[in-house]
């Protein structure tokens, strides 16, 4: 498949979620901008304060992913998670104050704050099998012995691939793991696996499961 038709593609699959996300958006900013406007901040600051509760949770979402593309390691109860259950939770209960005293008036009104935060999970996932700037092995997807990285392109990826170990190990004292060096180039498993032994054995250490003797 050509360049133009791959780019064709992802934006015709990306096109339902980002005009859900929209739509959803739209709604949930009306419930809050009205709900804030009912307790006394009308006009401009309305409108900036549902502005600034569905940006954080964009905001924070995307960090969550951001972390995690780069492989670096926090805590399950992270401040971007705090930051974004915050954030949801007041989305959440600005939309239902606009709800009818009726169950089905409930959903309805929260409906456009859940189907937002839906459409923002969906492309913050996408986003985290993505790498900006990675490099495509040719080949990649036909590695089987993990002996070599086949394709003109080797070198230059080894490269990539320390000077991102440099980076982790400097930034976290620990070395890079496959995961993180596979999201870091966006390479396949066996591709992050075959760098890292190279990476491990210019350095000479064995990659984990090896011993000397082998």
């Amino acid at each position: 498949m050509s360049t133009a038709a791959r780019r064709l593609a992802a934006a015709a699959d990306a096109l339902p979620v980002l005009l859900l996300a929209a739509i959803a958006g739209a709604g949930s900013f009306t419930h809050i901008r009205d709900t804030a406007a009912e307790h006394g901040q009308h006009g401009p600051m309305s409108w900036a304060i549902a502005v600034c509760i569905d940006l954080t949770c964009v905001m924070a979402a995307r960090e969550r992913q951001r972390d995690k593309r780069l492989g670096i390691t926090v805590r399950r109860l992270s401040w971007p998670t705090i930051v974004l259950a915050g954030g949801v939770l007041v989305s959440g209960a600005a939309n239902l104050a606009q709800a009818q005293p009726t169950a089905w008036g409930q959903v309805m009104a929260a409906t456009p704050c859940a189907a937002f935060l839906v459409a923002v999970s969906m492309l913050e996932r996408r986003a985290a099998r993505r790498s900006p700037g990675a490099l495509s092995v040719p080949g990649q997807d036909e590695i089987t012995d993990g002996s070599s990285l086949p394709g003109d392109g080797q070198d230059d990826t080894l490269t990539l691939a320390r000077r991102a170990a440099a980076e982790h190990q400097a930034a976290h004292g620990q070395p890079i793991t496959r995961d993180a060096l596979r999201a870091r180039l966006g390479v396949s498993n066996q591709a992050a696996s075959e760098l890292l032994r190279q990476i491990r054995t210019s350095e000479g250490r064995n990659p984990p499961g090896q011993s000397h003797a082998a």
